[in-house]
């Protein structure tokens, strides 16, 4: 008799713990989803407003240097935008100067 109501203390326990692990499982998903649903809609918001701040500074820059292109003489800026090739390569050009004539010289190793 006691082996009987053994048995079904157990089967009852099992029967509970089953029970009880689909229920967690149930919230833990539906608690995960709650997370992650608040996460995409913070990401969503974090990055229109990085967008909206990256797009106002590129237009602030490309003002600045659209203003520093009109003021070269020679209409530089009509011939930078037909011939970026060689407005880029002008300017590494000049980097490169302003480069050796501002730094030190190096002295050789060995």
């Amino acid at each position: 008799m006691k082996d009987k109501v053994f048995e079904n203390k157990v089967d009852r326990d099992v029967e509970k713990t089953k029970k009880d692990l689909v229920t967690l499982g149930d919230d833990g998903v539906t608690g995960v989803r709650r997370v992650f649903e608040k996460l995409g809609v913070n990401a969503k918001k974090a990055t229109a407003s990085l967008n909206k701040g990256v797009v106002q500074g590129l237009s602030q820059y490309n003002e600045k240097v659209q203003d520093i292109a009109n003021r070269v003489p020679g209409d530089f800026s009509k011939k930078a935008t037909g011939n970026p090739w060689v407005a880029i390569t002008i300017t590494l050009a000049v980097g490169l100067l302003l480069g050796v004539l501002l730094k030190p010289a190096r002295q050789p190793v060995g």
